[in-house]
């Protein structure tokens, strides 16, 4: 297969692929709107029905849809919600969102749709250079979170030895790199910089082990150079950003070799870029909310879901050859994560970009929002580990001074012992609002 593995779809060009898009966009509006209620309902009160669609930017016409919504609706019709469009019978698996920001919403995959999945998540990890006869370090969460089942099910039908890990303790996988010794690693980055933390204390050097390869999701990070560098620098590998999320599908865009930006699996996934405050799309390159569409789920299809993840998009095709879209630099923050702080805006991806970036820093931080009822004014605190000792009084005024380059605003600065922040092997939370409601 040398460097593609389905080379047709991967180097379509763009007239080809978008019009593939448009026949299949027909077909999964066409039948969602014939047999779910809940599009149905929704899409006649916004005035759209699909006779209205008459090319891909008419798309921009259907309302988005929320988690919010999907919960709503999954609670007024349990379990599943009146999305469900396979037949009982062709139902295979259950994966719920994670439920880190609120009650899981539940999807159905049916046997067409793992198919679907494995084949698209066979084709990323291809792109990042995993082959057949690589021994597989799966540290995604099995279970019911979908990333796990996904990258194992692809890395079965790439041909490799799959170790089923999950999310287990630190002290397992680094005894995996060396027997049998792992030749890619698949988890989210917080974890695998704690795993390169622990093979440090532990006098391990990345050189005694045959790892080559990590691919990171589930949080964004991996494309944030600083972050990057010490994944690199503390596992001896090149590390790739992997990319999915449970109402959509679990891991159905990556880098490739180049490190140029996800890559979209297009033929499967309607990618938009949408400005939330005007609702229009985004131009080439400009940063907005990724809003996915399905183009051949068949359970639980979603059309226009508003992920709430940032990024940007563009379409010239990548030095590797494909031509499928791609997003620079990856997901880069969470709408819903945006700190408002003395007037200024940022995410907590911009901070991780400034304190990667101090080698006298551990890989941990947390920012902390409070309310000071003395002065009647909010704290932006950012707390951070030592690895080294330092002089606070000259480093604070230095990461400060980094803080304010990159935020426009300057937080107040905690600096703590190397392990004061909790570890985990799932996404890391980076953002505490500890304000009185």
């Amino acid at each position: 297969m040398g460097v593609f593995y389905q080379k047709e779809i991967e180097t379509m060009s763009r007239k080809e692929l978008e019009a593939l898009q448009f026949e299949r966009l027909k077909w999964q509006i066409n039948r969602c709107y014939e047999s779910s209620p809940f599009y149905r309902e929704k899409w006649e009160k916004a005035g759209f029905k699909p006779k209205y669609l008459n090319s891909l930017a008419d798309v921009r016409n259907i309302p988005v849809v929320t988690k919010d919504e999907l919960r709503d609706e999954q609670a007024k019709y349990p379990p599943f919600g009146r999305y469900v469009l396979a037949p009982r019978s062709e139902w295979r698996e259950l994966h719920p969102s994670s439920g880190t920001t609120g009650n899981p919403v539940n999807t159905i995959w049916s046997e067409r749709d793992v198919n679907s999945i494995t084949e698209v998540t066979a084709r990323m990890m291809w792109g990042f250079g995993v082959r057949p006869g690589d021994i597989i370090q799966n540290g995604f969460s099995y279970g019911l979170w979908v990333a796990g089942m996904s990258a194992h099910y692809a890395a079965r039908k790439l041909g490799c030895f799959v170790i089923p890990v999950g999310a287990q303790l630190s002290k397992r996988q680094i005894e995996y790199f060396k027997n049998p010794g792992s030749d890619v690693l698949l988890c989210t980055p917080s974890f695998a910089l704690h795993i390169a933390e622990k093979m440090s204390e532990e006098g391990i050097s990345p050189n005694e082990i045959p790892l080559r390869i990590g691919a990171f999701g589930g949080e964004g990070g991996t494309e944030n150079p600083s972050t990057r560098s010490r994944l690199e620098a503390g596992l001896g590998i090149d590390a790739y950003d992997f990319y999915g999320l449970a109402e959509i599908g679990p891991t159905f865009a990556a880098e490739c070799t180049e490190k140029a930006g996800l890559h979209w699996a297009e033929d499967h996934y309607l990618i938009e870029i949408i400005n939330p405050e005007t609702m229009d799309p985004c131009v080439e390159g400009e940063i907005g909310v990724l809003v996915i569409s399905h183009l051949t789920r068949e359970a639980t299809p979603m059309v226009r879901y508003w992920t709430n993840d940032l990024a940007k998009m563009v379409v010239e095709p990548c030095r590797c050859g494909r031509t499928h879209a791609r997003s620079p630099g990856g997901i880069l923050g969470r709408a819903d994560d945006l700190v408002v702080y003395k007037g200024a805006k940022f995410y907590p991806s911009q901070v991780e970009k400034v304190i990667r970036g101090f080698d006298c820093l551990s890989n941990e931080f947390r920012i902390e929002l409070t309310y000071d009822e003395k002065r009647g004014v909010d704290v932006c605190t950012v707390i951070v580990e030592k690895v080294t000792e330092i002089d606070e009084n000259v480093f604070i005024p230095q990461l400060k001074k980094a803080l304010k380059e990159e935020l426009m605003v300057t937080p107040e600065i905690s600096v703590k012992p190397f392990g004061y922040i909790e570890r985990t092997a799932f996404k890391a939370k980076r953002l505490f609002d500890l304000r009185k409601k």
